[in-house]
């Protein structure tokens, strides 16, 4: 299943890329995006507790089913004042 992954800010820095179609196994779930990360960029494994991750630009649990054509959005933790 292709979905297409966005990332903002220090995502985007750890990952080198903003915007990328990823190919997940068929019924992946949420988390299936920081488990590729991880893997590809494994400095994304301490991020994983900080991380929301929103589908189609609704928030979303790890746990939530994936399809195709999908976009996930990975939002890292932010500060401001």
């Amino acid at each position: 299943m292709n979905v297409t992954v966005k990332l903002f800010s220090v995502a985007r820095d750890l990952a080198g890329f903003s915007e990328q179609l990823v190919d997940l196994g068929r019924n992946s779930r949420a988390g299936a995006v920081l488990d590729y990360l991880s893997e590809h960029h494994p400095e994304f494994a301490g991020w994983r507790s900080s991380i929301r991750i929103a589908v189609n630009q609704e928030y979303v649990s790890y746990d939530h089913a994936l399809h195709e054509g999908d976009e996930v959005a990975v939002i890292p933790p932010v500060s401001g004042g």
